[in-house]
């Protein structure tokens, strides 16, 4: 299924997409869960009872979509999202010749996290303030959703833990990622994570890591790769972040970014206002942000 949130007449709801139309469960019958995070906290039971009342056509609970506000899947975390650094061998070489920096592979995961509150919607607008920032940056990644609490999960279990598949912008501001020595103010401002369209459940996305992904600037494509070459796969991930902590359903992976990104480029290259920035990954979707000066 694609699952949305979106809002309609004045509230927020979980829907599931159907081409020109929205279905809301809950609009239907209010024991159904009326949020994604209920839904994934609900389990296999909750996701079942959401399906057979989709499948049943209940006439009562489609809306038009272009009636409804399209949302980010979970518009606020209860965790900061966890994101994957330099998880592409090809972006590893980009930043290393830009920044003069050591080109070998890493031997572990490197994790940063992004604030709750810089979750965006998919449509939504990337708010650009040059006494922040000046070099605002693109990076398109595929994001995992948990579905399934967990901790010391081996490899050959984590994609039990997988409730879906999502679209993910890792705006960055470049120089405040430098300047503060670390990953984490740089990536967290307010709206610097647009993501959606919706998330697919894991069963209609037959290999994570065969999924081409694409990032485009006012219809200029700026990054092409698939997930397939990713360093460390989503099963590795997991893994090493569960080790000695819980994931837990509704927490969000950002798994890595490949080559393209602006401030590799020669001459370097950073969003502006009016700038329409297209992340796109294939069986999912494509999420569009116009960034907008404060």
């Amino acid at each position: 299924m694609r699952l949305v949130t979106v809002e309609y007449e004045g509230r927020t709801w979980l829907g599931v997409q159907q081409e020109d139309l929205v279905f809301l469960p809950a609009l239907h019958d209010a024991s159904l869960p009326s949020s994604m995070l209920d839904l994934i906290e609900g389990g296999d039971a909750a996701l079942q009872s959401v399906r057979a009342a989709f499948e049943s056509g209940l006439a009562d609970a489609f809306v038009p979509a272009d009636q409804t506000e399209l949302l980010a899947p979970i518009p606020r975390p209860r965790q900061n999202i966890m994101c994957m650094g330099l998880n592409y061998a090809d972006h590893i070489e980009e930043a290393a010749a830009s920044l003069g920096r050591d080109q070998s592979l890493p031997k572990y995961p490197i994790v940063f996290t992004k604030a709750v509150n810089s979750v965006n919607a998919p449509f939504g607008e990337i708010p650009y303030d040059s006494q922040v920032s000046d070099k605002l940056d693109w990076e398109v990644e595929l994001g995992v959703i948990i579905g399934r609490a967990g901790r010391g999960i081996p490899e050959a279990e984590a994609y039990d833990h997988v409730f879906g598949y999502t679209v993910i912008n890792d705006v960055s501001a470049r120089e405040l990622q430098r300047r503060h020595k670390q990953f984490f103010i740089g990536k967290s401002l307010t709206g610097f994570c647009p993501m959606g369209p919706c998330i697919v459940t894991a069963d209609e996305i037959e290999d994570p890591h065969d999924l081409e992904l694409w990032c485009r600037v006012n219809g200029v494509e700026k990054q092409h790769s698939n997930t397939s070459y990713q360093i460390f796969s989503v099963a590795q991930q997991i893994a090493a972040l569960s080790r000695g902590m819980w994931l837990e359903p509704g927490d969000i992976l950002a798994t890595g970014t490949p080559s393209g990104v602006g401030f590799a480029r020669t001459p370097p290259e950073y969003l502006q206002p009016g700038d329409v920035v297209e992340c796109e990954v294939e069986g999912i979707g494509t999420i569009r942000n116009r960034v907008v000066g404060r």
